[in-house]
């Protein structure tokens, strides 16, 4: 998976009598702290981050340019300015301005009695945000589990940021049956992000079907023959090994063309076009969003259902939030008010990996079922992917836009483990052929529906809120949190200076 290199720095005093008795502690501070970070922030590839570490505590004004210039030519996108020690303060200036003034930027402290760092962090952090820097703080042991968690999530949130600026979204046919919730409102997302969309017309990716190589299609088809079985419940007409195998050559086609283009995530826009004259995409923008097809193991590529540009860039994040986990793509599509559970379920994206988040194909794929598509809507067949989510805690979140202002809307909640009966109960009341998602959210049915901004939410395993919010500060997006994780965060001070 795609990572930026993370830069860590120290600065000191500028006397010599002290900076000598204690310039070898901070090192080793510094050197702990980044080999903390190496081992603890993993991807879901095994991979680590790449840290770079100060080459010298800074003592001066050529020490802080030169520092600052050796994370610039090692592409460092982020940096943590650590603190261990009283520093003169405007040593960030030099520094700052030769690293590169765009960068997030974590200030992190331990709170000593023996040498006050916490009070060189308040001087040298309140200097940048005088400036307008939109800065974090953290202050405690780094022998602590939590203020680890804490530089963590923060780390998370700054490899999405700076990990997506240099992407591109490929757009496949534009966004669907006019949903304007889905559309790639330029200025304002590469404005804040930096990432940028091509638009490529859905001919393209039909004519490249031409050139895929047919033994990889009936690989692809045994493959999922051989993990389903009868599950693959073949009709004769809307469902045939025929749009199956059309199915999967959408999928392969669409990754050469990925491959091609540079695109580093995609949305596929289906109806109506590839719907009723081509194959339904279900089964294509699946394997994208999976950890693995029938050639193995592979990294997740973000593919958006109707090409909803917002779900696509909220998925990305999400991504990268996350580690390399796959994401998922629903429709809100039911709430029972006598359960307060929603159904999450669309004919689209739902990773098979959700089925038992397992990185084992079968054991995901033991839950799936292939039915035929509806024939009322997807006039040209294939498959629809049809499993309930395993249990367990999922993070819910979406962009928006508020008079060409992002903002995003996040909660977290559960995918609820069902008896089989109660499932089929559910299912029934929407389409028991598509996936669902039985999901109790940490928010009242009339908080969620009073602000959420689309027909479309996107989740991904785990409990990613805080380094959401840490995201949302750092891009300057505002973060809309729904339930009791709301009275947990404390708004930043820019925040604060705007309301006045």
């Amino acid at each position: 998976m795609r990572t930026t290199p993370i830069g860590i720095v120290m600065f000191n005093d500028e006397r010599k009598h002290v900076y000598k008795q204690n310039n070898s502690e901070c090192m080793e501070v510094v050197q702990r702290w980044a080999e903390i970070i190496r081992k603890g922030v993993k991807n879901l590839d095994e991979t680590s981050l790449e840290v770079v570490t100060g080459s010298e505590i800074v003592t001066s004004v050529r020490v802080a340019q030169k520092v600052g210039e050796e994370l610039s030519r090692a592409n460092c996108k982020q940096i943590i300015l650590c603190y261990y020690v009283w520093n003169f303060p405007f040593f960030v200036w030099p520094f700052v301005n030769s690293v590169g003034r765009d960068k997030p930027i974590l200030c992190l402290s331990n709170n000593s009695g023996k040498f006050p760092g916490n009070v060189g962090l308040l001087a040298t952090d309140g200097a940048l945000r005088q400036a307008g820097f939109r800065t974090h703080r953290i202050v405690g042991d780094m022998d602590d589990p939590e203020i680890r968690a804490q530089v963590f999530d923060w780390i998370r949130a700054s490899q999405a940021y700076t990990t997506i600026q240099n992407e591109v979204y490929g757009m496949y046919g534009g966004h669907s049956m006019g949903m304007e919730t889905g559309f790639f409102h330029l200025v304002p997302i590469v404005k804040t992000f930096g990432t940028t969309v091509r638009q490529i017309d859905q001919l393209w990716l039909v004519e490249k079907m031409k050139e895929v190589d047919d033994k990889e299609v009936e690989k692809g088809l045994k493959w999922f023959e051989g993990l389903l079985g009868n599950r693959i419940r073949y009709d004769g007409k809307m469902l045939t090994p025929e749009t199956l195998k059309t199915q999967i050559r959408l999928y392969l086609a669409m990754s050469m063309v990925n491959e091609e283009k540079g695109f580093d995530y995609c949305g596929l826009k289906g109806q109506r076009e590839l719907t009723e004259y081509v194959c339904l995409g279900d089964v294509p923008e699946m394997l994208m969003n999976d950890p693995y097809d029938w050639n193995g193991s592979k990294e997740p590529t973000v593919c958006a259902t109707e090409a909803d540009s917002l779900a696509a860039v909220t998925m990305q994040l999400l991504k990268y939030i996350s580690g390399g986990l796959p994401v998922l793509f629903m429709d809100v599509r039911l709430y029972h008010p006598d359960r307060d559970l929603w159904d999450f379920c669309n004919s689209g994206n739902h990773a098979s990996w959700y089925a038992s988040q397992s990185m084992d194909p079968k054991e995901n794929f033991k839950k799936v079922t292939f039915h035929p598509a509806m024939e009322y809507y997807f006039k040209a067949g294939g498959a629809s992917v049809e499993f309930d989510a395993a249990a367990g805690e999922i993070t819910f979140a979406r962009l928006g836009l508020w008079n060409d202002k992002l903002y995003m809307v996040m909660v977290l909640g559960e995918a609820l483990e069902l008896s089989p009966e109660e499932r089929k109960a559910l299912n029934q009341q929407t389409d028991p052929t598509w996936p669902h998602v039985h999901a109790k959210l940490h928010c009242s049915f009339d908080e969620f529906l009073s602000v959420f901004p689309s027909n479309h939410i996107l989740g991904v395993a785990g409990n990613c809120i805080r380094s959401l919010i840490y995201l949302c500060e750092i891009a300057g997006v505002e973060p809309i949190v729904l339930g009791p994780e709301s009275q947990k965060r404390i708004p930043p001070i820019w925040e604060r200076i705007s309301q006045i």
